[in-house]
Parts: structure tokens; C-alpha cells; sequence
């Protein structure tokens, strides 16, 4: 007997008829003997509408507001789905985030999960009940609903695994597992059989939509044993697991492209010291995400600074740098947002030479050009104008040979 987390998508319960098979899924799981957790987002679409509907009455809805609006979808989920499990003879209880005790802190639209009391669940679990929770939903210290921003049910599903300890945590979705690239883009992607916490926190912070990245982090800290599979096949996914030799082998494990990101760019920024953390400060207190930052070589006492920001915080940016720069002495603020960030990622790269210089060619016979670079330890990112991301993907999906299974290691 087994204690399993599993999360199902949007798409996964769509309909009636998609909750009634993800129900009898869980009920096989529930009937083999294990302990079963379920973790649902809202019907696929409710999300965007709630949001559409909200704007509509408010042009900049209130944050608040706006969280306990969207919490509902996974409210009405977790509902019919306990429903048809009870209809069936199966004994099931759902819980909201305030009853499953889900905390978070007050940043409403982007809570972050700092606690969880599994009290609840686990007296529900002695009942051999099937527990359905709300996903992408917490409360805060003083019991207002949150909300954890898109994705934010895989990271409800692993937080709540870990919490839980739980033998296994499932992200069930419309896509049997992690591929080399999104095959939508390339149909020569090839599914991983398994890939590195690491890299696929590279990977879901890179562009990558198969899970969120912090759940991503979530299992990594703990230690959850995390599977991403297909809820409308029977076929095996792609576990992600702790770093092993064979995944040292090749150098990239993947490809990801982000269309997400718009360029923020200081003209003749005086070099001196506490001018960037004056620039930055506003930012970060606005919970908004600086990705890359290049600042070139100081000329005359002047230099320019780049850095990326989410496409939907640039407005907000330009707002609160634009006086900013103004009040250090800065030319002028421009903006970009017609950019791509194409990266590869693989930890092989810490034990193989030459892979920059193997990417950096690659685009370059193609004519693109490298605007801004980024580079980790098992990761580089580079930005380019926007229209030659999907042949930046393809390029270097074969400049790496990913279509092909790595050699198996002697």
C-alpha cells in the first residue's frame, strides 16, 4: 500500500465526461489498496473566464477580489468530482484550501505556499476516503483566499506530497511526458525517460510549460519521487528524479524556447556605486522577475543596462524606472518586446567542453543573431528577435542530435 498524490490539468477535466474518467483512474488506484490524494485545477478555459468576466466590471480588478473569484473554478471541480466518486459507492471527501489548511503568504495572484497543516487530510485518509483537494489556491494568515498563479496546482499537488511524504507524486496532463522540445514546435522532439530535478528547473523557468517551476523546487527540496504522465493514455511518462551518470552522458538534455519575455533597456546609466540596486529596488518590490542583466563596459563614467523582464509586468517596469532612471541621470528607458529567449539545458554540460561555442555556431549559420546571453552551470539562454525562435529550436534540437536516445554508459 502506497500513499499517491496526483494532480490532474485543466483539460484532463474539462467535461463530465473527462471527471468521470480521471474518477475511475483514482478509484483503480484507491481499490489496489492505496492511500489517494487528488489535486484538481479548474475546467480547462475557467480560469480566462472568471478573468474575462472581471475585467469586464473592472478595468484593473482588485487583487483580492480577483483571488477569490478565480478561486471557484477549483471549487466546482473538486465538487462534482467527490459527487460521481460518491454516486459510485466510493467514499470521497473534497477540500478548499482552508479546510486542507494550505497557508500562504498575502501575495495575492503569486502566494507563495509557506506551510501546511495535513491534519485534515490524514484523518480523511484513516476513513480510506479518497481526499480531492482545491489546486492553485491557499489561505493567507489571516484567511483570505490566494491564489499561486498559472501552474499553481503542480505546485499545490508537490507541496502537499511532501508535506504528506508521500511514496509518489503523479502531474497527470494532456501530454505524456517531457520531451527534448515542445513538439508542437518540432515533431522530431523525443520523450525523456527521465530527467534531473535541475534541469527541469532549468527547463520550467526557461519556457517550458510541463510543469511549474516551483513545484519543480518543491520536489527537489524534499526529495519527491515526481512523474509526469498522459491522463488520457495508459502509457509510461517521464520521471523526475535526483541526477544520475547516465544523464551526464550528453551534454543537453533539451531545448526551450520563452516568448514570454520583453527587454528593458537604460541608456548611459552613470557607473557608480548603488545606482543599479536604486534602478532594481522598485522592481523587486513590485514582486516582478528580472531574468537576464547585462550591463556593458563602463564608458566615461557611463554605462548601458539590459535586463528581461514577464511581457505582462513590462508596463508596470517602464512605470517605475522610467523616474528612476530619470533621477540618476540616465539618457532615456527603451523597450522591446518583439524578443525570444531560446536555451539549452543538460547537466552533461559540466563535464563537456565546447557546447557554447556549438550553439553560438549553430545559430549563426542560420543568420540569427545573438542579442543577449545568459548562461548557469547547466544552461545557456540566449535572446533573439522573436521571429527565428522556432528555427533557433530546431536548429540546435539537431546541432545536439536530441532526437536520438543518449548511448547507454559502460
Amino acid at each position: 500500500m502506497a500513499l499517491i498524490v496526483q494532480k490532474y490539468g485543466g483539460t484532463s477535466v474539462a467535461d463530465p465526461d473527462r471527471i468521470a474518467n480521471v474518477a475511475n483512474r483514482v478509484v483503480k488506484g484507491w481499490r489496489d489498496g492505496n492511500k489517494m490524494v487528488v489535486v484538481l485545477s479548474a475546467m480547462a478555459g475557467e480560469t480566462d473566464r472568471l478573468i474575462r468576466l472581471a475585467t469586464e466590471l473592472a478595468e484593473d480588478p482588485d487583487p483580492r477580489e480577483l483571488d477569490v473569484l478565480l478561486a471557484s473554478g477549483e471549487q466546482v471541480t473538486v465538487s462534482l468530482f467527490s459527487m460521481f466518486l460518491r454516486s459510485q459507492g466510493v467514499p470521497a471527501t473534497s477540500l478548499l484550501s482552508h479546510q486542507a489548511r494550505i497557508y500562504t503568504d498575502k501575495a495575492y495572484g503569486r502566494a507563495r505556499i509557506i506551510g501546511i497543516d495535513t491534519a485534515r487530510i490524514r484523518e480523511e485518509l484513516k476513513k480510506n476516503r479518497i481526499v480531492t483537494l482545491a489546486g492553485f489556491q491557499g489561505v493567507d494568515e489571516v484567511g483570505n483566499i490566494t491564489t499561486l498563479g498559472r501552474g499553481g496546482s503542480d505546485t499545490t499537488a508537490v507541496a502537499v506530497a511532501a508535506a504528506l511524504k508521500a511514496d509518489l507524486c503523479e502531474i497527470y496532463t494532456d501530454v505524456d511526458g517531457i520531451y527534448t522540445t515542445d513538439p508542437r514546435l518540432y515533431p522530431k522532439a523525443r520523450k525523456l525517460r527521465h530527467i534531473s530535478y535541475d534541469e527541469m528547473l532549468e527547463l520550467s523557468s526557461l519556457g517550458a510549460k510541463v510543469l511549474e517551476i516551483r513545484s519543480v523546487g518543491f520536489a527537489r527540496r524534499y526529495g519527491v519521487p515526481l512523474v509526469v504522465r498522459s491522463s488520457f493514455t495508459g502509457e509510461p511518462g517521464t520521471l523526475v528524479t535526483v541526477e544520475d551518470e547516465e544523464m551526464e552522458i550528453v551534454p543537453v538534455s533539451g531545448v526551450a524556447l520563452s516568448r514570454n519575455d520583453a527587454r528593458v533597456t537604460i541608456t548611459r546609466v552613470p557607473d557608480r556605486p548603488g545606482v543599479a540596486v536604486h534602478l532594481f529596488r522598485p522592481v523587486a518590490d513590485a514582486n516582478i522577475v528580472v531574468d537576464m542583466i547585462i550591463q556593458n563596459t563602463s564608458i566615461d563614467g557611463f554605462t548601458d543596462l539590459t535586463f528581461t523582464v514577464p511581457q505582462g509586468d513590462l508596463k508596470k517596469t517602464l512605470e517605475l524606472v522610467g523616474p528612476v532612471a530619470k533621477e540618476v541621470g540616465a539618457t532615456q528607458v527603451l523597450s522591446d518586446e518583439n524578443i525570444a529567449k531560446v536555451s539549452i539545458v543538460g547537466v552533461g554540460m559540466k563535464n563537456n567542453a565546447g557546447v557554447a561555442a556549438q550553439m553560438f555556431e549553430a545559430l549563426a549559420a542560420e543568420g540569427i543573431n545573438i542579442l543577449m546571453i545568459s548562461t548557469s552551470e547547466i544552461k545557456i539562454s540566449c535572446v533573439i528577435q522573436d521571429k527565428y525562435g522556432e528555427l533557433a529550436v530546431r536548429t540546435l534540437h539537431d546541432a545536439f542530435g536530441l532526437e536520438n536516445p543518449p548511448p547507454k554508459k559502460r
